[in-house]
């Protein structure tokens, strides 16, 4: 069973940056394998709908919603079947849970479509 963990959340003051880290294992034969997975993030504010921030294809390349260009980076690194968003310019609206997930492209990623696997979630909280 292919779990994802995310890591890198925490309390940042508005204006400051963090680094989020997903490692994905668990791959068996009958598994897309990472490297040919799309992989992304999504976050989810308290009271409020899971909502899509960035995906990067098995390709590279990456995808944004529009609240996270600019300011969001999402990259990839499959020889350590992981992916990486750093953020920065971080606003009080940017807390929430944050979660890893794949897809098999990130176009059924963006509109929830499929998803192959989820993480758990880390939080990030962002104080004025």
């Amino acid at each position: 069973q292919v779990q994802l963990k995310e890591s890198g959340g925490g309390l940042v003051q508005a204006g400051g940056s963090l680094r989020l880290s997903c490692v994905a294992s668990g791959y068996t034969d009958s598994d897309t394998s990472f490297s040919d997975s799309a992989m992304g993030w999504f976050r989810q504010a308290s009271g409020k709908v899971r909502e899509f921030v960035a995906g990067i294809s098995w390709g590279g390349t990456p995808t944004y919603a529009e609240f996270a260009e600019g300011r969001f980076a999402i990259s990839r690194d499959n020889a350590k079947t992981s992916v990486y968003l750093e953020m920065n310019d971080l606003g009080v609206e940017d807390t929430a849970a944050y979660y890893c997930a794949s897809a098999p492209t990130v176009a059924a990623m963006e509109h929830q479509r499929i998803i192959d696997d989820w993480g758990q979630g880390t939080q990030v909280t962002v104080s004025s």
